[in-house]
């Protein structure tokens, strides 16, 4: 049975911050490095790769904590637009 290896924002969906689309080019130039480092065992390549994409997608979810509360806090989406205007938010 085949696997499917994903990137960007279909490995990690995001809220969005701008940090969604960035890590596509990583993740692509970080498979192909795992690949050329085990030629002829896929299945090492994709551990390897998915071990270093898994370890970068914590850091950033642990940085989104206060974006997703903004999103979705009492005051959204005013709150939303206070951040992306940097206006105050309205009560």
């Amino acid at each position: 049975m085949a696997g499917v290896t994903l990137l960007g924002d279909a490995a990690r969906p995001r809220a969005p911050n701008g940090k969604g689309a960035n890590p596509a080019m990583p993740d692509g130039a970080g498979l192909g490095r795992a690949l050329a480092t085990h030629p002829g065992d896929t299945e090492a390549a994709l551990a390897s790769h998915e071990q270093v994409t898994f370890s970068r997608a914590a850091e950033v979810e642990a940085d989104d904590d206060g974006f997703y509360t903004t999103m979705i806090d009492d005051h959204a989406p005013y709150s939303l637009l206070a951040l992306m205007t940097g206006a105050e938010p309205d009560a």
